[in-house]
């Protein structure tokens, strides 16, 4: 736990957001100044911790400027991209709030909506979450999105609520107990269901993005919704397993008729192309199966390794 606490602390990853983040603090400050007042607490009792996860743009200059003018904003920037999950996680790390917000710097969940979130967070919730009221986002960026929680649901093994947005607001000891957990394979929102603690949701409204470019394409997301099953579930092992049992009853039935057309309707068994076939599929199936299984001992030899989770260049703390 850093040297002295504060009231609230809101964490914002930060990746190639220039034209988002002047509009950022000018809407953030002044809502948490209310809020830190209207609970009884010096209007200065908060603080804003950027995490620049290695912008190529002005990001971090602006963080810098914003720390010199503002000392409650704290910046934090890597040596390289280590990604969004890694920006939460050094946020959480440095953060000293008794309540600590995480959103992200698009402005797609709005700022506005922290008082209502802190008021049922106030109510004896450790963990509320943001979930959509209506995406703002393209129809095909809504039906992937609907396919990942589904996928993330269905093979996760753990309770995450579908359509909930990076804006949210956790006790302390969530924070806590969030820090206890070192995997390099991170994704935060299933960390946080693991954890368990006293949880609800809140619907939060979704603004369409008005600057910038949103950082996820259709590889990223695939990728994330890949990463987020294997870290939290061994059921693609499991499906490999019963993915080999299917092909070998397949195989095995269809060896059965071939003896059957022969022996008693002397039908010669001819078919070059369908052994052809039948080879590659199951060698399909198989380099499918390890590629699986080499996932999986990827993670674990990242995770011997025992490598730092994120290496800063600079902090503003």
């Amino acid at each position: 736990m850093p040297d002295s606490q504060v009231f609230i602390s809101v964490v914002i990853p930060i990746y190639n957001e220039e034209e988002n983040i002047p509009e950022l603090h000018e809407r953030l400050t002044p809502i948490l100044e209310k809020l830190c007042s209207d609970s009884g607490q010096s209007r200065e009792d908060y603080e804003i911790i950027m995490v620049d996860d290695g912008s190529r743009d002005r990001s971090w200059e602006l963080i810098r400027d914003l720390h010199r003018r503002d000392g409650r904003v704290r910046g934090i920037t890597f040596a390289r991209n280590f990604g969004h999950h890694i920006a939460l996680t050094a946020g959480l790390d440095n953060c000293r709030g008794s309540a600590v917000v995480l959103m992200d710097g698009d402005l797609q969940d709005p700022p506005e909506e922290i008082p209502r979130m802190y008021a049922l967070f106030n109510a004896g919730h450790d963990l509320v979450y943001g979930i959509r009221e209506v995406r703002n986002d393209s129809l095909f960026k809504k039906m992937t999105s609907k396919l990942f929680w589904w996928m993330l649901r269905r093979f996760s093994g753990v309770a995450i609520p579908e359509g909930q947005t990076m804006l949210r607001i956790m006790s302390r000891r969530m924070v806590d107990a969030l820090k206890q957990m070192r995997e390099r394979a991170r994704f935060v929102h299933g960390m946080m269901a693991w954890v368990g603690f006293n949880v609800t949701t809140m619907d939060v409204k979704h603004a369409p993005r008005s600057k910038g470019k949103s950082k996820y394409n259709i590889p990223r997301m695939f990728a994330l919704a890949f990463h987020a099953i294997t870290s939290f579930s061994t059921v693609p092992l499991r499906l490999a397993t019963y993915t080999g049992l299917l092909c070998a009853c397949i195989s095995m039935l269809i060896g059965l008729y071939f003896i059957y057309q022969k022996i008693f309707h002397d039908i010669p068994v001819l078919g070059y192309a369908s052994i052809i076939v039948s080879i590659f599929f199951v060698g399909g199936v198989q380099l499918l199966m390890l590629g699986l299984f080499g996932e999986y001992l990827g993670r674990t030899y990242q995770e011997v390794q025992g490598r730092p989770l994120y290496i800063t260049r600079e902090t503003l703390l």
